[in-house]
């Protein structure tokens, strides 16, 4: 025999799998609030305003991880259409996920990981590159691209190659430089051809 959360005594077995999980779950009504299941939030939305019609489930869901793309976002609030479902649903940006990176995916059209929990809105938590990028795109306080031995950069038939003993190399068809102010070359030895 096995005891429940409550204390009495219980048959094990996988029967009493739901049951035992049951008194943890906080009935409907006790809180005031009306028990939301994944069921509803996968449903088609309600009116505007108008609260979700609870439904009791067989089985307590914890939380469950779905994929979904971007409908619109603004801000820290987004509309998704989670994979599956026609419909959008409204969502949040989790606390520690940047909207950017969220709105960047919607540019995109690649997918984002939602979270769904009974009870709560969607919670974006990140987001899923699943192809190549065609054009990559970097913005950032700082970058730093760092090679241990040589880093090379290449388009074509020009190229910059940076050799971990300070040796680098431009190689190009044509190579221009500008400046709007001062341009100082500095070298022991200045070499033309």
């Amino acid at each position: 025999m096995a005891s429940s959360f409550d204390g009495e005594p219980r048959q094990s077995g996988a029967s009493t799998a739901v049951e035992e999980l049951e008194p943890a779950i906080e009935p409907a009504g006790a809180s005031g609030a009306p028990r939301v299941t994944l069921d509803d939030v996968l449903a088609e939305p309600a009116a505007a305003g108008a609260a979700p019609l609870p439904v009791r489930s067989a089985q307590p869901l914890g939380a469950a991880m779905r994929t979904a793309r971007v409908a619109a976002i603004a801000g820290r609030g987004a509309r998704i259409v989670v994979r599956g479902s026609a419909e959008p649903l409204e969502a949040l940006v989790a606390p520690e996920v940047d909207p950017e990176v969220i709105a960047d995916a919607h540019a995109r059209g690649d997918a984002v990981l939602v979270e769904l929990c009974e009870g709560a809105l969607p919670l974006i938590v990140g987001a899923l590159t699943t192809q190549r990028p065609k054009a990559l795109h970097l913005k950032a306080t700082t970058i730093t691209i760092e090679g241990e031995q040589e880093l090379l950069l290449r388009s074509g038939r020009g190229a910059v190659r940076i050799r971990e003993d300070g040796d680098i190399e431009v190689v190009g068809s044509r190579i221009s430089a500008a400046s709007r102010g001062l341009f100082r070359i500095v070298g022991r030895l200045l070499r033309l051809n």
